[in-house]
This record gives C-alpha cells, sequence and structure tokens, in this order.
C-alpha cells in the first residue's frame, strides 16, 4: 500500500501507562499492515482513542476527544476502546462519527475489525485471549511491557474492575518474547506494568517472581522497574531476590490510597496502615546500604474519600511524613456511579478536596527535594534519552532521579555512570 492508496491513521491516547502499552501495539500492527500513522490533527482515514475511565474528568475528556477528532475530519471513522469505552459504551456509540466500539475484552479484535472496516486484507491478526499482550515502542529507551490487566479487589471507590475486567495474565513465555522483541530494537529499560502488576499468574498459574526471575535473564534488557504493585504483593523473597543482584532497579510504584486505618478498612483495602510501614522499611533495609543509592518509592494517595474528616486528613499526612517516599501521587476521590464509595454518607467537598491535594503536593515537593538531597555524592548510572532540550540531554537514574547535562549525541541510549 502506498501513495495515494495509502490509508492514513491517528491513534490517541489518554490514562495510563497499560493504554499507552496497548496504543504502541496496534500502532505496530497498523503499519505493518501497510497504514500511515499521522498526528491527530491531520486529515486522517481512521482515528483510534484510547479512552480513560478512572475519573468523571477522564470520562468527559474521553468524549470531548472523540467528538474532536471527528470534526477533524467528519468523514473519517471513528474507533473507541478503553476504559470509558467499556463503561460508557451506549454514550460512546451515540456521539457522531463512532464506527466501532471496544471494550475489555475485545481488544484483540481492534486492529482486524478496523482493517475489515476500511475494506483491507491483511496477514495481521492477533490471537484472541483472555488478556491482550501489549508493549510501547515509541521511545528509544524505554519500554512499558504490559505483563497483567484486571483486578479482583473491588475497592469501594473504584472502577477498574468494572473497566478492565478480572485479574488475568500474559504467559511467562510471552512477556519474555516481547521482552526480547523491545530489546531487538535498542530498548535498555523495561518498565512492568500492569492494573495490579503483583497479582500476576491468575490465569496461567505461574508466579510473579518466577516472571521477573525469566525476564532477568533476557539479553540487551539491563534495567527492569516494576509499576503497580501492591504493598501485600511486594513479598520478601521478590525484594530478597532483587537484593541478591539482579537487573531491577530500587524503585517502586506501591498505592496507599490513604494513611488512615479507619479508611483503609472502610474501603476494602487489603492491609493496614502498620504493614505498609513494615513493607517499606523491609525494602530499606534489604536494598539500601551506606554509599549506594536510596530506594525511590512513589505512592499513590487519593485525598478526599467519603468520610474522610480534617483530622483523619491529618493521619494521612502525618504517615506520609513519617514513611518519606521519594513522590506522592496525588489525586482527589472522583464519584464513580455504580461504585459503593458513591452512595456513602460523608461525601467531602469539592473545595475541600482542591485544598487537601495542594496540600499533599507541596509535601511531594519538600519530599522529593530531601530525596535528591539524600543521594547527593552516590556514584549511579544513568539511561540518557535521545531528546534534545535545547542543548540538553536528560536520563534517570535507576533510582529515578532525572540528570540533566550538555547534549552529547553519542550517550542517547547509552548507561553512563555519573556522580548525583
Amino acid at each position: 500500500m502506498s501513495g495515494s492508496n495509502c490509508k492514513k491513521i491517528a491513534l490517541l491516547t489518554l490514562g495510563c501507562k497499560l493504554n499507552y502499552a496497548e496504543t504502541s501495539t496496534y500502532e505496530r500492527l497498523f503499519r505493518q499492515a501497510g497504514l500511515e500513522v499521522v498526528p491527530w490533527s491531520h486529515k486522517a482515514d481512521v482515528y483510534l482513542v484510547n479512552t480513560c475511565s478512572v475519573t468523571a474528568v477522564a470520562d468527559a475528556k474521553s468524549r470531548n476527544l472523540v467528538r474532536k477528532v471527528h470534526r477533524v475530519n467528519p468523514d473519517a471513522a471513528v474507533i473507541v476502546t478503553g476504559c470509558s469505552a467499556q463503561l460508557r459504551r451506549s454514550e460512546i456509540e451515540a456521539i457522531p462519527g463512532v464506527s466501532l466500539v471496544f471494550g475489555c475484552e475485545q481488544k484483540s479484535a481492534v486492529v482486524p475489525d478496523t482493517l475489515k472496516l476500511l475494506g483491507l486484507t491483511s496477514a495481521v491478526s492477533t490471537p484472541p485471549g483472555p488478556v491482550f499482550a501489549a508493549w510501547s515502542s515509541g521511545e528509544r529507551t524505554r519500554s512499558f511491557l504490559k505483563v497483567q490487566d484486571g483486578c479482583d479487589n473491588f475497592c469501594k471507590y473504584c472502577t477498574v474492575p468494572y473497566a478492565r475486567g478480572r485479574s488475568r495474565n500474559v504467559p511467562i513465555s510471552e512477556c519474555v518474547e516481547n521482552a526480547a522483541k523491545a530489546a531487538a530494537l535498542g530498548v535498555k529499560e523495561i518498565v512492568l506494568t500492569g492494573v495490579n502488576t503483583g497479582d500476576f499468574g491468575r490465569t496461567t498459574g505461574e508466579s510473579f517472581s518466577d516472571l521477573l526471575k525469566a525476564l532477568d535473564k533476557v539479553d540487551g534488557i539491563e534495567r527492569y522497574r516494576i509499576s503497580s504493585i501492591e504493598p501485600n504483593l511486594l513479598t520478601e523473597e521478590i525484594v530478597d531476590w532483587i537484593a541478591s543482584g539482579t537487573k531491577f532497579q530500587p524503585h517502586f510504584h506501591i498505592p496507599l490510597q490513604t494513611g488512615c486505618d479507619e479508611l483503609l478498612q472502610k474501603m476494602g483495602r487489603r492491609y493496614d496502615t502498620a504493614f505498609f510501614a513494615s513493607r517499606i522499611d523491609y525494602v530499606r533495609k534489604a536494598l539500601e546500604a551506606p554509599g549506594r543509592p536510596k530506594v525511590f518509592f512513589g505512592i499513590d494517595v487519593m485525598v478526599g474519600l467519603p468520610g474522610e474528616t480534617e483530622a483523619l486528613f491529618r493521619q494521612t499526612y502525618a504517615f506520609l511524613e513519617q514513611m518519606r517516599p521519594a513522590f506522592i501521587h496525588v489525586f482527589p476521590y472522583s464519584r464513580r456511579p455504580g461504585t459503593p464509595a458513591a452512595t456513602m454518607p460523608g461525601q467531602v467537598a469539592e473545595a475541600v478536596k482542591k485544598e487537601r491535594v495542594a496540600a499533599l503536593e507541596s509535601l511531594c515537593a519538600s519530599l522529593h527535594s530531601d530525596f535528591v538531597e539524600a543521594n547527593r555524592g552516590i556514584r549511579e548510572r544513568v539511561l540518557f534519552e535521545s531528546t534534545d532540550h535545547g542543548g540538553f540531554m536528560e536520563g534517570y537514574t535507576g533510582n529515578y532521579i532525572r540528570i540533566r547535562r550538555p547534549w552529547e549525541e553519542a550517550l542517547c541510549g547509552q548507561l553512563v555512570d555519573v556522580t548525583i
């Protein structure tokens, strides 16, 4: 397919790293089928929008984006997938221009069905299965590797089990194969992604620790990071293995949601603050030592949950001061229809949520600054990226400190020893 006969597609992504990995996989498959990928602002023959529904704002953004691409080219087909497509299917189907909508269990059909809609035949196929395997190839240095999807926890405030389905996983063999494909493109670092990454193994009977050990052996990949792992699933066995000398970095993204035991129990979380604190302490003792990098903990926190009084919020604030993470990902509770929390008493005013978000963002800035200072003078390796920032280049240490230096093209995609 070439010249004027070449169909053009634009792909847009809202939301999480999982969506990003999925869209990147769709893009590779569409390119393989002969389509030309163009920016969304261009006139394309088809637009694919991968939506998010984590909050009411995300839902609204998703619908607005679908309308926006339709205005760019009213004659184009608009394909919609992602979480909002699953939870708000009828609303999205009613938007002018929408041709196909794919929910969480239909992702393997996105590419073949879109090609059929365009009147194209292709050898491209995505095998059906309980989970759509995906990995990103849009960056030269880093890839997001989807290893797990869905969740069985059904926390009281959350729509994820309804939007992405029950917990399921990509087989270890396929994860290893995809990591090797990323390595063949020159990727040096992989971020393991999932809704509840540590719950790996639900559909194949394999274990998360076995996945980590298999990936550690992939030639060409020099660093791994673990994203979105619940504190009760980051086991001592896994921590001890990482500490024994592996490619896995001292960087963990762990949801806390609230630092108040009363609200943790009320929302159906599977740990209390004492357990959370003990797990953070265990990781630090296992991985930190004089002259070695400090562990980067990124912690998710939700403010304004139903029943969160000022006193309970202060408990969360004090607990975070005690834990001293390197980063706090703060977001306000969003009342989601169909969840138990949506009808609970004690709903918090939006203005109060905004104040609490600001307070934790200020704390985050202080804690991150302290974290960087605690690593001063430590020798670390930085993976430099290929983007030119006005004559400078940037990269991250193993424990996720951003380093900036004058541009030197030969260092792009290379791991370089630096003193922080």
